[in-house]
This record gives C-alpha cells, sequence and structure tokens, in this order.
C-alpha cells in the first residue's frame, strides 16, 4: 500500500470512529444511579397523587426516556421538563415525546440536575436513590416555590414527613408540599 493510500485509510478510519463517538456521548459525568424504569401505572398514580393539571409545570429529576413529562403532558395537558445528565436518555426522550405527539409541551435537558434551574416547577418528579434524594433536598428547598409539590417513586425524604403516601404495584408513592410538609422554603 502506498504512502498516501495508507494516510488516506488512516484518516477515513478516524473519521469514522469519531462519528460513532460523536453519536455516542459519554454522559457529563457518571450519572448517580443506574436508570430504571418506572411502569405506566405508577407514572399515572404519581401524576395523580401530585394533582398535575393543566397549567402545571412538571419537572422529572434524572427523566431517564421521558415517560413521566411526556405522561403528564398527554395525560393531563401541563408542560415538562426532563433532566437527565445522559445524552442517550436525552435522545430517547426527545423521540419518545415525538412519537407521543407532544414536544409543544415538552422539553428535555442534558444536565446534571443538581446545576439544572427548577425554580419554575410547580411539581417535581423523583425516582432516585435515597441517597441522591437526600442531596437533592436542600436545592428544592432554595429553589422551589412554596407550594410546588414533590413526588418520589419508593424512596423517602429523610426526616421529611409526607403529605401522602400511596402503594401502587408493591412501590410507595410519596408527596410533599414545599412549605407545607417540608422545613420552610428558603
Amino acid at each position: 500500500m502506498s504512502p498516501r493510500r495508507r494516510a488516506l485509510s488512516i484518516f477515513v478510519c478516524a473519521f469514522l470512529a469519531g462519528g460513532l463517538a460523536f453519536g455516542q456521548r459519554a454522559p457529563k459525568r457518571q450519572p448517580d444511579i443506574h436508570w430504571e424504569p418506572s411502569t405506566d401505572s405508577v407514572v399515572t398514580s404519581m401524576l395523580k397523587l401530585a394533582g398535575v393539571k393543566k397549567g402545571d409545570v412538571v419537572y422529572d429529576l434524572g427523566c431517564g426516556d421521558g415517560r413521566i413529562v411526556i405522561a403528564a403532558a398527554r395525560e393531563f395537558g401541563a408542560r415538562g421538563v426532563g433532566i437527565d445528565i445522559d445524552p442517550q436518555r436525552i435522545a430517547e426522550s426527545n423521540e419518545n415525546a415525538r412519537k407521543a405527539g407532544v414536544t409543544g409541551l415538552v422539553r428535555f435537558e442534558e444536565e446534571d440536575l443538581f446545576e439544572a434551574k427548577i425554580s419554575d416547577a410547580t411539581v417535581v418528579t423523583l425516582f432516585l436513590w435515597p441517597s441522591v434524594n437526600m442531596k437533592v433536598r436542600a436545592k428544592l428547598l432554595k429553589e422551589l416555590k412554596p407550594g410546588t409539590r414533590v413526588v418520589s417513586h419508593s424512596h423517602d425524604m429523610g426526616d421529611w414527613k409526607p403529605d401522602r403516601v400511596q402503594v401502587v404495584e408493591g412501590a410507595r408513592i410519596l408527596l410533599w408540599t414545599i412549605g407545607k410538609s417540608t422545613p420552610p422554603a428558603n
């Protein structure tokens, strides 16, 4: 193989490898949890427990494939924002929203949930590990307005006493209201 042909082959291989790597970007940092989807009945129960309605802005921290904010838009007419650090999950979420016909009501942001701005949320949904719930409490109190509802699939928020607890398919769903069942909002 001539040096020119060899150089061209190396260039083409590098170009293709770079393109593949670009299409499958790694998260900005390792996610705090391994994504596990909530079932459709758990998602609907979370949204009903939070009293989601048209006019609400539902944020899902660690949104995975976007199913919670998509359901909030499709079933309740709410707007939704999904936050996830994994670019693959954001791509899935956008595709799922397109298939569901709710792209005008939802958006997905590739961002660290601890850095995302969430102050316009009226409802925040979580399916995080207990240690992550504990870390996110300060952010919720600092950024959310009194009256904002927080609903968690499975895990509590330490010493916060929930307003309501429901069991669906063996999973606990817990609801808090900022300023009511939490320490005072900052």
